[in-house]
């Protein structure tokens, strides 16, 4: 599956109404949905909030793959962001002496068996996959 989504907070029921076609239409493991869902929702919304030099559409991508699901998000016209470069993230540290932003990609590569990022002529692409087992 390939479809673009305008950037914008409203698009997120339409991402999970096409993950949700797209787990029944492929058949895929319903248990995984969860951990994809909020990982998509995570990674759209930093693209929305943080990319805002450009309005052009975000690209999400879906294949099955062996036990899961490989996703794909893509944004153009932005500069670098690499979401597996590691982070301060001090997820000990009461609320009101925690440093804002960083928490949900944390958490999305506690969630995801494998992630990869490319960058070239200002096209960010971030692929995460998920499989059965990792919950």
């Amino acid at each position: 599956m390939k479809k673009f989504f305008a950037r914008s907070f409203d698009q997120i029921a339409p991402i999970v109404d096409a993950t949700d076609h797209f787990f029944k239409e492929r058949n895929i493991d319903p248990s995984l949905r969860t951990s994809v869902d909020l990982c998509i929702e995570e990674l759209f919304v930093n693209m929305v909030n943080y990319n805002t030099e450009t309005q052009r559409e975000i690209l999400l991508e879906m294949e099955p793959v062996n036990g899961g699901i490989e996703v794909s998000l893509t944004d153009y016209d932005v500069e670098r962001f690499d979401p597996t470069t590691p982070r301060d993230i001090n997820i000990d540290a009461p609320l009101t002496e925690r440093t804002q932003g960083g928490l949900g990609v944390y958490l999305v590569l506690k969630m995801v068996d494998s992630i990869h990022y490319e960058y070239h002529d200002r096209q960010s692409k971030i692929t995460f996959q998920i499989k059965r087992g990792k919950i």
